[in-house]
């Protein structure tokens, strides 16, 4: 029940924001009653940490899989995080929506947890790009802060506007954002 809560609240979430989401909107989708929602969450903000908290903590341990593996170089690692955020969005667009626009809502100690999470997943990508160019893969006067920020801002951003269904395949978008990218850092 706990999942059946969470699945349904990211889409209500997605369809009429954190704010505008009330309890009650959300246990009469599952014909539960409030108790119901309230033996697995003790408030909604609760349950936005819990969603938050999944996301990047999932992000996080898809991306330690990219850059601990010793035997694909770092051009290679920098194409699969594109790759990483892309097919999240293709796969879990109502998560990625409510993830990157509803974070205000958290409490501060949360946000703070939240953005700890976050700002680690940027670090990890900065330490791909200096090894890179370390290793000779990228150029040597790169701004490696500002093209962490260039390729999360791009790629992140892609939630607003991109779906999987329509004329540009995740696979594509994903060719393109690479390209673009490692056209100008290598």
């Amino acid at each position: 029940m706990k999942d059946k809560i969470t699945e349904t609240s990211i889409l209500l979430f997605e369809k009429k924001g954190f704010s505008a989401t009330s309890i009650q909107d959300i246990v009469d989708v599952l014909g539960v009653t409030k108790g119901t929602f309230y033996y697995y969450f003790s408030s909604k903000e609760q349950l936005l940490m819990d969603i938050h908290d999944a996301y990047i903590t999932n992000l996080l341990e898809r991306q330690g899989r990219i850059i601990h593996n010793d035997a694909i170089k770092q051009k290679e690692k920098i194409v699969q995080i594109i790759r990483l955020l892309i097919t999240d969005i293709a796969n879990n667009g109502p998560s990625a929506r409510v993830y990157t626009r509803e974070v205000r809502h958290l409490a501060d100690d949360n946000i703070e947890k939240i953005k700890q999470k976050r700002e680690q997943f940027r670090l990890n990508v900065e330490n791909v790009i200096r090894k890179g160019i370390d290793q000779g893969e990228f150029k040597e006067d790169l701004r490696v802060d500002m093209i962490t920020f260039g390729i999360l801002g791009v790629t992140n951003w892609s939630y607003n506007w991109f779906r999987p269904e329509g004329e540009v395949s995740p696979q594509e978008l994903v060719k393109i954002y690479a390209d673009m990218i490692l056209t100008g850092i290598q």
